[in-house]
């Protein structure tokens, strides 16, 4: 394989019809050293994740994370590139040579005011106010890199041919790098892409899942003036708020609620009362079960802006940061991931990690089922209404998403601090090992069976002739949002250094940071669960596609 410089980024240029040989004997025996591998390093993974989860860092901020995450990998041999696509805290990193060419992938920011204490049940963030890991992606890239140590091992004993790519995407909860990556030309001639995410589960599945999605802000740009005076200025945020009145009535005839879904922020609102604001701005993002409802919205939310600027007589811009399509899993790639899920099994839990899972739940007033015992069964999504930025990636190549069991369930909601508890514990630790090994059990696979990669390329070839042909939401004269936090973690940086963790300390992350584990079980249901606090819902249609008729 050669790695060459573009315009955009960095592309792969393998063979054209790369050759591998037929499954050896010794598969197994491949398998078992690639599990060694990962066993031996899995103290080492679960203290990068827990450095990872103490930087705090929230999208294209993650400056902390790509260097530990980079040095790493360049440690292992690989080579790695940062920068790419045009994002400071995007990285790809190879090794070998020639094809097949198989893809790791994963992202690693944070989320905005989820600081949290790990093991403490109660709110108890460790900077108020500030962000932290309230979803858990601070055990992904352990989770990839612990696979690819494992793999690169494997390849190197058993003289196996192909290349190992392992990408870093930021900004997953702006929805912001995979699109662009995508548009860069980093995903050309991979064979493969095994893409992860952290859940409370272990398994994986295929088809269509999550929603597509546009990033999109508004400006409005009025003139500045006195507050005791305002009909000498044009204010910029009247245009935003009229915006938002205009969106809000579209609601109720612009779509099925179960279709789609419409959030919003004030982006920049002014600087104080007595001061007309000549300047405000309003971000979106547009969620809907298609590409064409998700356009159908912003065209329509267009119109809605510069009806909202006519109105004020202010001026309207428009800026869209990303977009991607939703996901399609591709069934014969799951089949085989699936398969080595069954074969590395559920993590063996101890009583602490039981009795801080039910303790948890108890404190969340979930469910007490404790931390589960057998791995989920293939499954076949059906649409639900998150979003991600890696949707794109599956429509251009073999896809699969893979879930790891890196925190209990019974969390008071998704993006918050509740989520933040488990990532940093000893149950983290061993969903990232069992990802690992499923992981690098994979890849093993895909290098060493010539006729399972051909069956996963025939099968996603038929399955994509089903639909629409893919074209990027993203305009050409887009460029990633780069800017995005970087007050807001200017803002808590440094009150959150006294919380980093050195992942070469003596002491665990529990240890330096005084938590219990497992810690006191609660008198009392802390988390006073409400009807603003259930769980997921599923959507009232199902079974739903756009596929060609």
């Amino acid at each position: 394989m050669r790695i060459f410089h573009a315009a955009l980024g960095l592309g792969l240029a393998t063979m054209a019809t790369p050759v591998l040989a037929q499954a050896p004997a010794n598969i197994e025996a491949m398998k078992a050293d690639a599990f060694a591998v990962v066993d031996g390093n899995a103290d080492r993974m679960g203290r990068l994740s827990d450095a990872i989860y103490s930087y705090a860092e929230i999208g294209f901020q993650e400056v902390k994370t790509i260097a530990l995450v980079t040095k790493t990998l360049r440690d292992a041999g690989f080579a790695v590139t940062t920068g790419v696509a045009g994002m400071p805290t995007a990285y790809m990193a190879t090794y070998g040579s020639g094809g097949p060419v198989i893809g790791l992938m994963s992202d690693f920011d944070g989320v905005p005011a989820t600081s949290q204490m790990p093991t403490t049940f109660e709110h108890s963030d460790q900077v108020p106010g500030a962000p932290g890991h309230g979803e858990g992606h601070n055990t992904h890239q352990p989770t990839l890199i612990g696979a690819a140590l494992a793999a690169k091992a494997v390849k190197d004993k058993y003289k196996i041919a192909g290349t190992i790519v392992v990408y870093g995407g930021p900004a997953e909860e702006l929805l912001a790098s995979r699109g662009y990556m995508v548009k860069a030309g980093l995903f050309k001639n991979v064979d493969a892409m095994l893409d992860l995410h952290v859940g409370t589960e272990f398994g994986t599945s295929y088809g269509l899942n999550n929603f597509a999605n546009i990033s999109v802000e508004w400006s409005f740009k009025g003139e500045q003036a006195h507050g005791a005076r305002p009909w000498q200025g044009r204010s910029a945020l009247d245009g935003v708020e009229l915006m938002n009145v205009g969106v809000n009535q579209m609601r109720e005839h612009g779509y099925d609620p179960a279709d789609a879904r419409i959030h919003y922020v004030i982006s920049n609102g002014g600087k104080q009362p007595n001061v007309v604001p000549a300047e405000a701005s309003v971000w979106y993002y547009f969620r809907a079960k298609s590409p064409e409802i998700v356009e159908h919205l912003l065209d329509w939310s267009r119109g809605i802006a510069q009806g909202a600027a006519m109105a004020t007589k202010t001026e309207v811009s428009e800026r869209i940061f990303s977009g991607s399509w939703p996901f399609n899993g591709n069934k014969a790639l799951a089949v085989l991931v699936s398969g080595n899920i069954a074969k590395v099994g559920m993590p063996k839990w101890t009583d602490a990690d039981v009795s801080f899972a039910k303790s948890y739940q108890k404190a969340m007033g979930a469910p007490i089922v404790g931390l589960p015992t057998e791995v989920e069964k293939l499954g076949n999504d059906r649409q639900g209404a998150s979003t991600s930025d890696a949707g794109d990636i599956s429509w251009n190549l073999p896809y699969v998403r893979m879930y790891i069991p890196a925190k209990p369930a019974g969390a008071l909601a998704g993006h918050h601090w509740s989520s933040a508890i488990g990532p940093a514990t000893p149950v983290a630790h061993k969903g990232i090992a069992v990802g690992s090994k499923a992981l690098a059990a994979s890849i093993i696979d895909l290098m060493t069976d010539a006729k399972a990669l051909a069956d996963i390329r025939s099968d996603w070839t038929a399955e994509m002739a089903r639909w629409p042909k893919w074209r990027s939401l993203i305009p050409d004269s887009s460029t990633p949002p780069i800017h995005l936090n970087t007050e807001e973690m200017a803002t808590y940086r440094t009150a959150l250094k006294q919380f980093e963790y050195d992942p070469n300390s003596k002491k665990t992350y529990l240890e330096f940071m005084g938590a219990a584990y497992p810690p006191k079980e609660p008198s009392t249901d802390i988390g006073r669960r409400s009807n603003l606090l259930k769980p997921e819902q599923p959507n009232s249609s199902i079974d739903w596609d756009w596929t060609k008729q």
